[in-house]
């Protein structure tokens, strides 16, 4: 297995996460001599979504280790998470030696089958001298076209077979391909950008995941067009940007956004998926504008409906070149577009200054906002408090908004941060959870403790499983959604500051609005001294419900606002919000 290890250590890694096992046991011995450092998780499913933490700040794979039967299994949720997101990450299992895998052996299961809807690729390594190639190949697939997860399942007798004779001084990662447009098919777009009256450019995370950033604010301010990222591409744009046009959806977006985009003719959209939550209702959310749709993978083209334009690139060169013909030609005048975003920001913004106790959570995300930094990496996972953070919280920078998008597995954040912070020691890193979220991976705490993991946790706590108590509304339920009952000395439920400290964290209740702050600069403070996690608990108002309807003309606000203009004012009115 030292093989294996080198050529780990030839492909970058740096860190590991997994749970010993026996049947994983060689691949550990070699480890122990290795320059990779080794965290031992308290879950396989927190190992897989520290790795996700960690490939989602450096872009490269993440890397999760587990022994035989349920290990694999627990890596599932995991492995799905990074498929849906396209988040490079390779999980490696052990298994029961070959020659009895047909036998019903101690935890043998088919782990390759189970994992094979969920991967890229997966692959049981059935001889010693091909364990090299296959971690070359691994790390390959994980990277190429629209990154995501593979897992390599390596039976014990493979593990222990003869030693290979394995230099990696002549051997080296294996190259990948990167798509890249036609330039006569950029042209074609820029002459529809310039034909559009109002065009708005549509990054998704694959802008983030190509690096291409930079290549995407150089574009729009020489066009002149407004941006809306998706909610996966936060960050692409500092979102306090003249040209920064929110984000359109029926959840995760903000009311300027979803006018504006009711007002476009055409949408550019650069490694975006058109996932449900973004779109709502596609017969809304096409109209009679037109759609050019980039993407580094050929499927996505025409997966959710025909565009006007289809470009198979990766987002980085397809930028580079678009910049390039744009500067070739003299471009229109788009001041008055511009002028309109501007006019819709200032009017169409949601308030964050309540005082109410319970503390309103729009007033918490107002507060993350102004304590934290720009260079601040925030991480969060699936809830109404997520929701409401899509809303409220403002991104400056790529790779400093971490959230998994698509699959949404709560529990996520406790294992993100970890992998976060040891990607990006120097930055401060926010985890942004609900109550129940944390209950779900809580022990992972004791991970960050143990190896000195700081980083600072904000949660706010409704007593209730939030999203789905709202979505019981539209069938007039109020069922087995709340969490609250009489703790220990009258605390509101689970007690999560005593659970923090109990695994030898910090942790502080906040039940005044003015207090958050100040909350705020205790957690930071004695996460750093101590090199622990530190918990900032809000208590929040049990019954709030956040923003959100059934397409993006028809999103349900319950908290005054300034009068609608536009295209939404001329909807049909609200309809009931919805969550799932």
């Amino acid at each position: 297995m030292d093989a294996v290890v080198k050529v780990m250590e030839d492909e970058g890694v740096k860190v590991a996460f997994g749970v010993p096992g026996a049947a994983i046991l060689p691949l550990y011995d070699a480890l122990q001599t290795s320059s990779i450092r080794h965290l031992s998780v308290r879950h396989e499913e927190g190992g897989t979504h520290a790795a996700d933490g960690w490939a989602r700040i450096t872009g490269e794979p993440g890397i999760s280790i587990g022994t035989s039967g349920p290990a694999g299994t627990n890596m599932i949720t995991g492995l799905y998470t990074c498929l849906a997101d396209s988040i490079p990450m390779i999980c490696i299992t052990g298994q029961s030696a070959t020659n009895v895998l047909h036998k019903e052996a101690f935890q043998a299961v088919d782990i390759v089958s189970i994992a094979a809807p969920v991967c890229k690729w997966a692959y049981q390594v059935k001889e010693t001298a091909q364990l090299p190639w296959a971690f070359r190949e691994a790390f390959r697939v994980a990277r190429e076209g629209r990154p995501g997860p593979v897992l390599l399942d390596l039976p014990i007798n493979v593990q222990l077979g003869e030693d290979i004779e394995y230099d990696p001084d002549t051997d080296g990662p294996l190259e990948f391909m990167k798509p890249t447009a036609n330039p006569r098919a950029i042209a074609k777009l820029l002459d529809m950008i310039e034909a559009a009256e109002h065009p708005v450019l549509l990054p998704g995370g694959g802008v983030i995941i190509s690096e291409a950033s930079d290549e995407l604010v150089a574009v729009a301010e020489k066009l002149n067009v407004p941006v809306s990222p998706t909610y996966m591409g936060k960050g692409c744009i500092p979102e306090d940007h003249p040209l920064w046009a929110g984000t359109v959806g029926i959840q995760t977006t903000q009311r300027f956004a979803n006018e504006l985009f009711l007002e476009s003719d055409l949408v550019v959209a650069i490694g975006a998926r058109f996932g449900d939550r973004h779109t709502g209702d596609l017969e809304t959310y096409r109209g009679d504008r037109k759609f050019v749709h980039i993407d580094i993978s050929p499927e996505q083209l025409g997966r959710v409906f025909p565009a006007d334009l289809g470009i198979v690139s990766d987002a980085k060169p397809a930028l580079q070149m678009l910049l390039e013909q744009a500067s070739q030609r003299e471009l229109r005048d788009r001041d008055e577009w511009v002028d309109r975003l501007a006019e819709l920001r200032g009017t169409l913004t949601r308030r964050t200054d309540f005082d109410n106790v319970p503390i309103k959570v729009p007033r918490v995300m107002g507060e993350v906002n102004d304590f934290f930094s720009p260079d601040t990496v925030f991480v969060t996972a699936i809830g109404l408090y997520q929701i409401w953070n899509g809303q409220f919280h403002l991104t400056y920078k790529p790779r400093h908004y971490l959230c998994c998008g698509q699959a949404g597995p709560l529990g996520w954040e406790v294992s993100a941060c970890t992998g976060a912070k040891l990607a990006a020691p120097d930055k401060q890193v926010v985890g942004i959870v609900g109550d129940y979220s944390f209950q779900f991976m809580m022990e992972e705490v004791a991970v960050a403790v143990q190896y000195k993991v700081p980083f600072v946790l904000v949660m706010t706590n409704n007593g209730y499983m939030g999203l789905i108590r709202q979505a019981e509304t539209n069938y007039d339920m109020n069922f087995q959604v709340g969490l609250a009952y009489e703790g220990p000395e009258g605390h509101p439920g689970v007690d999560h500051v005593m659970l923090m400290q109990a695994m030898g964290a910090e942790g502080i209740r906040v039940t005044e609005p003015d207090d958050i702050a100040s909350a705020f600069e205790w957690a930071v403070k004695i996460s750093n001294e101590r090199q622990v996690p530190a918990l900032v608990e809000i208590m929040t108002a049990p019954e709030d419900n956040a923003a959100m309807g059934k397409s993006i003309a028809h999103v349900k606000e319950f908290e005054p606002a300034p009068e609608l203009v536009g295209a939404i004012a001329d909807s049909d009115g609200p309809m009931p919000d919805i969550a799932g």
